[in-house]
Parts: structure tokens; sequence; C-alpha cells
């Protein structure tokens, strides 16, 4: 009995010395957004490029190899980044925003507001500009939303309640089916809404860019090869 007290006290030392969660933790993951439709499109001409070069490369004769291995490092990083590597990492803190050939961390303090017009871009206090590759603006799914509106107008009862219940009805519903672009507004400003009302240190700071130079890298050296076999040939 008197052993089991004695490790009873040990025990809830142990406990209460066990690491605490880190404050400012965020509660839930980050928001992805993706062009699926680049993603698909990317990973079809990526496909294709790899099959002509690969054939290139066991068939060819002569410079043909070559060439092929100069043609392929130069064009597949270029295809990753324009159509697989984009990508928006919306967090309770932060916006990630992973561009072809940098990528940008920008604390929600630090933007100052963000809109799409012809292309989704975020502006910052200090006057940077940065454009979200994976967030494309589609006016074809504007007009639709906005006939869909329209037509959920005209077929709303005549009667002022039912009308007005009506509307606030579908503008409810009509959020789901918004545009890719403003919904994914929509969404990023409700974090930094959320953000700046709590005024979190974590969400505080200046933007920091880091270029992509896992996609520079190859596409350079093919580059350079390439031209110096264009030249001696």
């Amino acid at each position: 009995m008197a052993r089991s007290e004695q490790q009873q006290p040990e025990a809830d030392q142990a406990a209460s010395a066990a690491p605490a969660p880190a404050p400012g933790t965020p509660a839930y993951a980050d928001r992805v957004y993706r062009s699926g439709g680049g993603i698909a499109g990317g990973i079809l001409v990526l496909a294709l490029v790899l099959w002509l070069g690969i054939d290139a490369l066991v068939t060819g004769s002569g410079r043909a190899p070559w060439l092929s291995l100069a043609a392929l490092l130069f064009v597949v990083p270029l295809l990753i980044a324009y159509t697989v590597r984009p990508a928006v990492y919306a967090g309770e803190d932060h916006v990630r925003i992973r561009n072809p050939f940098r990528t940008v961390t920008v604390p929600w303090s630090a933007m100052k507001h963000i809109k799409a017009r012809f292309s989704t871009e975020l502006f910052t206090h200090d006057g940077a500009k940065y454009q979200m590759w994976a967030v494309p603006v589609s006016l074809r799914q504007r007009k639709r939303v906005d006939r869909r509106m329209s037509r959920l107008e005209r077929s709303a009862p005549a009667s002022s309640g039912s009308r007005q219940a009506a509307l606030s009805f579908s503008a409810a519903d009509s959020e789901t089916k918004l545009a890719q672009a403003d919904r994914a507004i929509m969404e990023m400003r409700e974090l930094a809404d959320r953000a700046v009302a709590r005024d979190d240190a974590a969400a505080q700071g200046a933007p920091v860019v880091r270029w992509a130079y896992e996609v520079l890298a190859p596409a350079l050296a093919g580059a350079i090869l390439l031209i110096i076999l264009i030249a001696v040939g």
C-alpha cells in the first residue's frame, strides 16, 4: 500500500512535466486551393512529353538522345511548375502562396486586401502585389452564377415576406456555388479578419519570399545543355 502511494506522486509529477500544447497552434488544418483543371491538363501533357522524350532516349541515334535529355531537363520542370506546383495554403495565421517559381508567406496582418478581377491578387501594406496562380478567375463561372441568381429572383413569390425569404435562401444557397476565385477570396478574408481580431503574434510580421530553386536549377541546366548541343551541331 505504501508502495502504491509512493508511485502516485511520481505519476502526477510526470504528468505535470509533460509538455503542454504550444500556444497559438491553429485549431484547423490549412485550407488548400488548387486548380483541378490545370493539374489534370498538366499531367496529360507531362505524360505525353515523357513518353516522347524517353522513346527518343531509348531508340534514338546520334545526337538525338542527348537532345532529348536536354529537352526533358528543360521542359519537365517548367510543366510541373506551371500546372502541378501552384497552390495556396490559407491558415489561421498566414497565407502561403506557391507560384511556379517562388513561394510567398504572408501573415494576415501584412495583407491589405485581396481581389479577383481578371486574376486573383493579394496586396500588402508595403505596396507589394502577389498573384495567386492556383486560384484562376473564371468569367464563365461568374456569369453562370449571376444567371442563376437572376432566375431565382424572377421566380420568387410576389408577396414581400415570401419573396424576401426566398431571396435570402437563394443568396445563402449560392454561397456554395460561387465561382472558385470568389469563394476562395471570401474564405481568406474571413480568416484574415479572425486573425486580426485575435491579434496573435503568429499573424504578425512581414512577407517572406523563397525562390523555387528545385525548379529553376534543372530547367536552367537543361536550357544550357540544349543551347550547347544546338550550337555545336
